[in-house]
């Protein structure tokens, strides 16, 4: 029997809802997100918010499918990892769907979502990806049945401290977009922390001297440029060890921070010298969104995961190199 799944994402400050077919065709992908006049995201203004605007998209997401409720034969949803009470009302709506319904219900890993739509666009079999968020920065390749984390963030995520220091400029949330038009007309580069430490990075010590720098009057495009510089030349090592480690053909860029033109730029150049392909997620699918969930609960489903409504609590700290991933078979 052909699947349509329905795939809704609500791990943090964006809602989504997204349709998508056994055959990989995203019918529709509709989201929106919690942007504050100040200061960062709470988490229970964003679970208010997925709670009042949830039902409507969902609703649009299955107009622009072109299909009603009763064409939908499989509920996903972002079981984890996100914010706990954004998690809970995204589960909420999607056990009362599954219900009202009577179809399957799938709980999808949110990182291991971005992977595998990244993979779904690009046509990639088996890539190194770099995954990079307001909330996770992780270097991930698949080996003996889990996507294993080859480096990761020790502190915050890279999209948290790009969001963090905007605030200190006055830039509003999320504010990568606006360091990155700052950063292209910067020329001068400042001397900021470089911390690789193993396989793994650390931003706190450059976010905390890039606004000391700023207390100095360093003009702003040249500060972003130098944070752009060092944050991505931090993660380009730290992948660029990765590749050659696992040799893997394929590298892949994805997450909110995917966005980010320069970064796709060096490690564009990065899979070049190890004649690697590379791909970075189109802009539609590089944050938060439910195309991506209702395309991860079809592989799960289709390779018999399963999840009851009594089981279908939240994850918040769900890695993910802690789940097996059943539908891939790479050995």
């Amino acid at each position: 029997m052909p699947l349509t799944c329905l795939g809704i994402e609500g791990t943090a400050h964006s809602f989504g809802a997204g349709v998508v077919s056994d055959q990989g065709k995203v019918l529709s992908n509709v989201w929106d997100m919690l942007s504050p006049q100040e200061g960062g995201i709470h988490p229970r203004e964003a679970s208010r918010h997925h709670s009042d605007k949830g039902p409507d998209i969902i609703a649009k997401a299955l107009t622009e499918a072109g299909i009603g409720p009763h064409d939908i034969t499989l509920i996903a949803f972002s079981r984890g990892p996100g914010l706990g009470p954004c998690l809970r009302a995204t589960a909420t709506m999607a056990r009362s769907l599954a219900l009202k319904l009577e179809v399957p219900l799938v709980g999808v890993n949110h990182c291991v979502a971005h992977i595998e739509i990244g993979c779904l666009e690009s046509g990639f079999k088996d890539p190194v990806t770099v995954y990079v968020s307001g909330g996770n920065t992780q270097v991930i390749a698949f080996a003996g049945n889990r996507f294993r984390t080859f480096g990761e963030t020790l502190d915050i995520a890279i999209g948290n401290m790009l969001d963090v220091f905007g605030r200190t400029m006055g830039m509003r949330f999320p504010a990568g977009p606006a360091i990155e038009q700052e950063a292209m007309k910067g020329h001068r580069y400042y001397s900021l922390p470089y911390s690789v430490k193993g396989m793994d990075v650390s931003y706190s010590g450059m976010l905390t001297a890039a606004r000391r720098l700023q207390t100095e009057h360093i003009p702003l495009p040249d500060l972003c440029f130098s944070i752009q510089e060092t944050a991505f030349g931090m993660l380009a090592e730290v992948a660029e060890r990765a590749i050659a480690h696992t040799k893997k053909g394929e590298v892949l860029l994805t997450g909110g921070v995917a966005r980010n033109r320069r970064l796709g730029e060096i490690l564009a150049g990065v899979a070049a010298r190890h004649n690697a392909r590379f791909h970075t997620v189109t802009p539609p699918l590089a944050g938060d969104q439910g195309a991506m969930i209702a395309w991860t609960g079809i592989l799960q489903y289709t390779a018999g995961d399963r999840l009851s409504v009594a089981e279908s609590y939240v994850l918040p700290k769900w890695r993910t190199d802690e789940q097996d991933i059943t539908w891939r078979n790479l050995s």
